[in-house]
């Protein structure tokens, strides 16, 4: 029965990934979705950036003392407030199409472009641990 179910699935989400276009005269419906989705690859890469991060500031901190041994917790609470900050600012953003179609169209844009930005400040961490 299970097999069925997903057999039954699988044109549906091949459909439906054939009929996405992201060209900017296409249905608003799409134009959601692509901002989504490019949305979604700048938040796979802030995390692997992020990553590398941290590895930086753990490296740098295990030539402290214990007690000077900060970067990896500053950088956490610092990433902690910033999700906050991106999370509010592109709501606000948002907001200004409140009930609009364009409204999950413009937050998703908001969201990939404050995420690109932060991962270029996470990019330059990360980097210190290449010197």
């Amino acid at each position: 029965m299970k097999l069925i179910a997903v057999l039954l699935c699988l044109p549906c989400t091949a459909f439906a990934q054939e009929t996405i276009d992201c060209d900017l005269n296409g249905p608003q419906i799409e134009l959601n979705q692509c901002a989504y989705e490019d949305y979604q690859a700048a938040d796979a890469e802030l995390n692997d950036v992020y990553k590398k991060a941290v590895a930086a500031l753990k490296e740098m901190d295990s030539y402290q003392e214990p007690k000077d041994q900060i970067g990896v917790k500053t950088l956490k609470e610092a990433q902690r407030a910033w999700i906050t900050y991106r999370d509010l600012a592109c709501e606000a953003e948002a907001f200004t199409f409140f009930g609009g179609t364009a409204a999950p169209m413009v937050h998703s844009g908001c969201m990939a472009a404050i995420t690109r930005a932060r991962t270029e400040d996470l990019r330059r961490i990360a980097d210190i641990g290449d010197l």
